[in-house]
């Protein structure tokens, strides 16, 4: 009897988890409804890449939520959970890289701007809350397996990396899997932006701008998380 307490906040926390995934799934399924009414109503398939983008977007969280799954066998999956992280790594930028994809709003024939303003909006939010849900996971992970600092600076260095990597991709078009199938290529790009970056302003800037941004934003949702507004008194 002393066990069925925590077995049963075990339950409820896997309970709440799924709910979280199925709400994700749910805005996501909503976002590329958006699309799919979109190229149905206009004939246009000229969004249809956010819908792609997304599915990038998922990855991450898909491999936090594996990270989880495997961290609690303890450290003997120390390669695998490594595995997981590295996947997770490599493909969190893609989260936030939506929120550029506000380049691509202009006026088109025959849909409302707005309509378009909303659609675009959908992903970015969609990318946003997957990177930082996956985030959340990810630190709750280390934190439980190394401790609450190096968890913090595992964020804040994904974070910085993170303004960096929109970079990439937004300005040199650089996609996750490039890592793997160009290196040389990729490197070269890194290193020589690394090496002098004040000849570079562009890519400062945006790093700068965007590590900050993504930075204070996470920082707000934890926060927010962490206060029990309904069971608070004064």
């Amino acid at each position: 009897m002393r066990d069925a307490t925590p077995r049963r906040a075990a339950w409820h926390n896997l309970g709440d988890m799924v709910l979280l995934v199925a709400a994700l799934a749910l805005s996501s399924l909503m976002s590329v409804a958006l699309v799919a009414f979109r190229i149905y109503y206009s004939d246009s398939r000229s969004y249809i890449f956010l819908a792609w983008n997304l599915f990038l977007a998922w990855v991450p969280l898909l491999s936090a939520l594996a990270l989880w799954h495997f961290s609690h066998y303890g450290r003997r999956t120390l390669l695998l959970l490594g595995l997981f992280l590295g996947c997770w790594f490599l493909f969190f930028p893609n989260s936030p890289y939506i929120v550029t994809d506000f380049l691509h709003l202009t006026p088109r024939q025959n849909v409302p701007l707005w309509y378009d303003l909303l659609l675009i909006f959908s992903f970015a939010w969609n990318g946003l809350i997957l990177g930082f849900t996956s985030l959340w996971i990810v630190q709750g992970v280390i934190d439980r397996l190394f401790g609450r600092w190096l968890s913090w600076l595992v964020v804040l260095m994904t974070l910085a990396a993170s303004g960096f990597g929109i970079y990439l991709g937004r300005f040199l078009r650089w996609n996750s899997w490039d890592l793997l199938t160009d290196p040389r290529a990729v490197a070269s790009d890194i290193y020589v932006r690394l090496l002098d970056p004040f000849a570079y302003p562009r890519t400062l800037a945006v790093t700068i701008l965007f590590s900050g941004f993504l930075t204070v934003a996470y920082l707000t949702l934890t926060l927010l998380l962490r206060v029990r507004w309904g069971r608070q008194t004064i």
